[in-house]
C-alpha cells in the first residue's frame, strides 16, 4: 500500500491519501491544477515535505533510485535518450508481445524514436515502465493521444497489471474513463487535494 500524509511542495497544498495493492486512484482536475507535481512529489522528483511510505516503509528509508524503481512515474512526455526503441528496454523480446497488445508492430523495436507518432511513444514508454516491474505506477494522462482502439488496449493490459497487485495513480481529464477504471476519485483544484468518492 501507498501512504500519502500531508505531502506539500511550492504550488501544492498538504495531501493526504492512501492506494491499496491492486487498487487504482484516478486524478482529476483542471490544467495547471497540480495533478503533475502532486505525482512528481510522490516519486520524489522534486523537493517536497510530508511522509511517503510504501508498504509500510517509509521513503526515507530508501535511496532515491530504489524508491522511483518501485514507485515508477510515467509523464505525460516520456523522456527518451537512445535512437532506437530497442535501447530503451532491458529486454524487448520479453516486450514485444506487449507491443502487439498494445497495437503496435511486432518490429516496432528497431525502429528510431524520432519518427514514431505521439501516440506510439507513449505506449512504448508504457511498456518500459511495466518492465520495471513497479509496486506503484503513477500515470500521467497516459492514453491522452490515443485513439479509441488504442486506449481501450492500454487499460485492458494495466487493468491486468491491477488484477496482479499493481497499485495505479492516473491522471486523466476523461470523466468516463474514470469511472472505468476507478471507484476511488482525488479532485485537484489550484493545489488542493480532495477525495471525492
Amino acid at each position: 500500500m501507498l501512504e500519502v500524509e500531508g505531502l506539500s511542495r511550492p504550488g501544492l497544498e498538504p495531501a493526504t491519501f492512501a492506494v491499496a495493492a491492486g487498487e487504482c486512484l484516478a486524478v482529476w482536475g483542471a490544467s495547471g491544477a497540480g495533478k503533475s507535481l502532486l505525482l512528481r512529489a510522490v516519486a520524489d522528483l522534486d523537493p517536497n515535505h510530508g511522509r511517503v511510505s510504501l508498504d509500510g516503509v517509509s521513503r526515507e528509508a530508501m535511496t532515491g533510485p530504489d524508491w522511483r524503481r518501485r514507485v515508477v512515474y510515467l509523464a505525460a512526455e516520456p523522456g527518451w535518450w537512445a535512437e532506437r526503441v530497442i535501447d530503451h528496454f532491458d529486454d524487448w523480446t520479453l516486450q514485444a508481445s506487449g507491443a502487439e497488445r498494445l497495437l503496435l508492430p511486432a518490429d516496432i523495436g528497431e525502429a528510431p524514436v524520432a519518427r514514431l507518432s505521439t501516440g506510439e511513444r507513449q505506449r512504448l514508454a508504457i511498456l518500459r515502465a511495466l518492465e520495471r516491474r513497479p509496486s506503484v505506477l503513477l500515470l500521467d494522462e497516459p492514453t491522452a493521444a490515443l485513439d479509441a482502439a488504442a486506449r481501450d488496449a492500454v487499460e485492458a493490459l494495466l487493468a491486468e497489471r491491477r488484477a496482479a497487485g499493481t497499485a495505479l495513480l492516473w491522471v486523466t481529464h476523461d470523466a468516463a474513463q474514470s469511472n472505468r477504471i476507478a471507484r476511488r476519485r482525488l479532485v485537484v483544484e489550484t493545489g488542493r487535494v480532495r477525495e471525492e468518492a
